[in-house]
């Protein structure tokens, strides 16, 4: 990269409030928001620039990565922390790297999963519908106790591990599951087991894992069958967790008897945008939707002004280490 001249980058996916604490956080580059996603269509807009910005939903496939080869890029600088959207071998063998931000807030999406959890058993928002129109009858809106209850957090990263501490504070019992557990978690009086056994005893799950070829679908027609009747399943993590399918099938039967979800696996054509005024082609998620056990927020589990701010940092911080011939947080 020429050092002389401010970096070009080429910000894909851009919402208000990235361009907000973007600006607010950068002194020396020259950032040109797309509003657009990153795909075959749109790659031709990385022209010029040096350094590509792309979050969730940007497709980083076989197309796109050759395309930015033959541009010059050779820098992906993720703004997230998951990277399944990017073919890793092919950006590898083109040689342009490929750099994230690891961990912005782990609390500010241990939280949502907690305000999904709340809201699904003490039915908030129902009673926040109910009272607006004058009707404060309590009928259908009785909940349990989460104290003395079993949670089972499948994934033990920072994530996971903010959620286990403040579900040790509800007095729960903690179940985890991690191929690499945490000693610090496991003195705190978070018990280690198999999936089997997390599954077959608690009455909540909640996903913290990141998603790989193993992880996909990891929620499926036989793991649900091991849960408990009635189970809450919960997922601020990667909608390619859970097979949609064999959920709807389990809130039909009732097995699953709540389910809290801020990502969905087909999201990318639905996520960060209003379609209020369209017809929704998603029959999967038309039918998650008609569910009254049911509550979808549309990927904003990460939405915190600090994790915003750490987001805009590390970005920048992973961009001028490579500016300088250096590389942080690196995927691979």
């Amino acid at each position: 990269m020429n050092s002389k001249n401010p970096v070009k980058v080429a910000f894909f996916s851009t919402k208000s409030y990235d361009q907000e604490y973007f600006d607010q956080a950068n002194q020396d580059l020259s950032i040109t928001y797309f509003e657009a996603s990153l795909d075959e269509q749109t790659v031709n807009l990385c022209e010029g620039y040096e350094v590509v910005c792309a979050f969730v939903n940007d497709k980083l496939d076989n197309a796109v990565l050759d395309r930015l080869h033959a541009y010059g890029i050779k820098l992906i600088a993720l703004r997230c922390a998951g990277f399944n959207n990017v073919n890793l071998d092919v950006a590898k063998e083109l040689g342009i790297k490929v750099v994230r931000v690891p961990s912005y807030s782990p609390e500010a999406v241990a939280e949502h999963a907690v305000a999904l959890m709340l809201s699904l058993n003490r039915k908030t928002n129902k009673a926040y519908n109910r009272v607006r129109e004058g009707n404060f009858s309590l009928h259908g809106l009785v909940g349990f106790d989460l104290y003395k209850k079993t949670v089972g957090v499948i994934g033990t990263g920072k994530i996971g591990q903010a959620f286990c501490r403040i579900m040790k504070g509800f007095g729960t019992r903690v179940l985890a599951y991690d191929l690499y557990p945490s000693e610090a978690l496991a003195e705190d009086g978070v018990e280690y087991v198999s999936l089997e056994d997390l599954f077959k005893n608690s009455d909540v799950v909640s996903m913290h894992c990141p998603l790989t070829p193993d992880s996909s679908h990891l929620i499926n027609e036989q793991t649900i069958s091991m849960m408990k009747p009635g189970v809450m399943l919960i997922n601020t993590s990667r909608g390619g967790l859970i097979n949609t399918k064999d959920v709807i099938a389990g809130l039909k039967s009732r097995h699953i008897g709540y389910l809290g979800i801020d990502v969905y696996e087909q999201e990318e054509s639905l996520f960060f945008k209003d379609l209020s005024a369209h017809i929704i082609q998603d029959d999967l998620i038309m039918r998650l939707i008609s569910f009254p056990n049911v509550l979808i927020t549309a990927h904003q589990a990460f939405l915190t002004q600090e994790a915003l701010s750490e987001i805009a940092r590390t970005t920048l911080e992973n961009i001028h280490a490579f500016e300088q011939g250096e590389l942080q947080n690196s995927v691979y």
